[in-house]
């Protein structure tokens, strides 16, 4: 019952997206316009708690696969908020609860990962505000935890999901976003086994060498990040 009531909000949500927001959706030339098989989403350029929006993009087949097999690490202090929390729990019934530190939360995610899983996450960790920089006045950067991720996973297929930003409908801190805006995303799908096959066999220079990967990408594949 709670898979279905959240299959039916993620249907909503797309059907509101996209009665009140152009989407503007872009398939890298290597890439092919198809969710089947993806068993890794990288969101880079995590910039709102709006984001749900781009599920405008994804068709209804994939809304009721990530309703049910969906395995999503949510930060502590957005799940733990009484509303913004709840409904994230709601719209993702298998999001799950982790600090931004590498403790037991962290673990207990990646030895959950099975083989039937969907995995979705944003690897900076941390919201950009509208000045291009953390809530502490950091640069936005790629973490680790997505290359151990990928490593755990060797094959299937990736979509890296590179997001124009929703600074112009919702920044952090407004509750009410602005309606009839133009939101876009660059879309990259890979064989993660190809992917590997790029970097080096040793798994610490290998882990190095994908997060240098996914930081260029995040600060030269994103498409045009509106402020207003």
């Amino acid at each position: 019952m709670r898979t279905l009531f959240g299959f039916l909000l993620l249907c909503g949500v797309k059907v509101f997206s996209h009665l009140f927001f152009r989407g503007i959706f872009q398939w890298k030339p290597e890439s092919k316009e198809d969710f089947r098989d993806v068993k890794l989403i990288i969101f880079l350029n995590h910039t709102s708690l709006y984001e749900p929006l781009f599920f405008q993009a994804a068709p209804f087949s994939f809304l009721w696969r990530l309703t049910h097999h969906a395995h999503i690490p949510g930060a502590d202090v957005t799940l733990n908020r009484p509303i913004v929390g709840k409904f994230w729990k709601l719209l993702i019934p298998n999001i799950s609860t982790i600090t931004r530190k590498r403790d037991v939360s962290w673990n207990t995610f990646m030895k959950e990962i099975d083989e039937r899983s969907l995995i979705a996450l944003a690897p900076e960790g941390r919201m950009k505000r509208p000045d291009g920089l953390d809530k502490f006045g950091h640069k936005m950067t790629v973490r680790g935890g997505v290359a151990d991720i990928i490593d755990k996973l060797h094959e299937g297929k990736m979509m890296i999901c590179l997001s124009g930003g929703l600074h112009h409908v919702q920044a952090p801190g407004i509750l009410i976003p602005k309606l009839f805006k133009t939101i876009k995303m660059n879309f990259v799908t890979l064989e993660i086994s190809d992917y590997l096959k790029q970097f080096s066999p040793e798994p610490k220079r290998r882990k190095i060498q994908i997060i240098h990967d996914l930081q260029s990408r995040l600060e030269n594949d994103c498409p045009e990040d509106k402020i207003n």
